[in-house]
């Protein structure tokens, strides 16, 4: 025999043994192919819509709340709820220089925070929902401060809604005598309308549900077998 030929037996002889033992896949052993679906599209969990020509509706799902309000508030979310800027009107002679409401959602027991100058204190009924309010109001070095708050108890969640205002003295800006009464009657009834428009606000509150997760034992990933 030849040595070329040798050659070329052994070769084929060490190729054989090779695709036995090495490149043969072992079709006993599945290999798992997942996929996993995914979505582009972001879940809103919470939304402004205006629903008449005065009030807005501020629902989110995620904290599991709706209310109106009226749209000249500027609503601004934030993680643990949604703030609320209100304007004040300088058409007449006032020195309200803050007006605000908030909505906080918690987790735990409502509580207010400790005060000693309660003005008011009850249990407001709104159809099957029972709030608790205090107000209070106070003046310090020329500025004279009033709040209102309700708390509403959902089970292990605590829903907190506040107002506050904020209302230089008239005498502190300059304004004496017919101008500083004008002033102090103009600074209550800004208050006062913005403190109602509040109190509607808690009583328009209603629960969001938001949409349900997806079952995972319907959307698990996809299972192929490679043979």
């Amino acid at each position: 025999m030849k040595k070329p030929l040798i050659i070329v037996i052994v070769l084929i002889v060490i190729g054989l043994i090779v695709w036995s033992f090495g490149g043969k896949e072992d079709a006993s052993v599945p290999v798992q192919v997942g996929t996993l679906a995914t979505s582009s599209t972001p879940i809103k969990v919470s939304e402004t819509t205006k629903v008449s020509e005065k009030l807005s509706e501020y629902k989110n799902e995620e904290l599991g709340l709706s209310v109106k309000y009226p749209s000249v508030w500027k609503a601004a979310p934030v993680d643990t709820g949604v703030n609320f800027i209100i304007p004040i009107t300088k058409a007449d002679t006032n020195t309200v220089t803050k007006l605000e409401s908030r909505i906080v959602v918690t987790s735990g027991k409502c509580s207010f925070p400790p005060v000693t100058t309660v003005k008011e204190r009850k249990t407001v009924k709104v159809g099957n929902l029972s709030f608790s309010m205090i107000s209070m109001s106070n003046s310090v070095q020329g500025r004279d401060y009033f709040d209102r708050m309700y708390s509403l108890q959902q089970n292990t969640i605590c829903y907190t809604f506040s107002f506050s205002s904020v209302a230089s003295s008239p005498a502190s800006k300059g304004l004496k005598g017919s101008e500083a009464t004008q002033a102090t009657n103009n600074n209550k009834a800004i208050i006062d309308t913005a403190d109602q428009a509040f109190t509607d606000m808690v009583k328009s509150f209603t629960y969001v549900v938001g949409p349900q997760g997806q079952d995972e034992t319907k959307v698990r990933p996809a299972t192929t077998t490679k043979k």
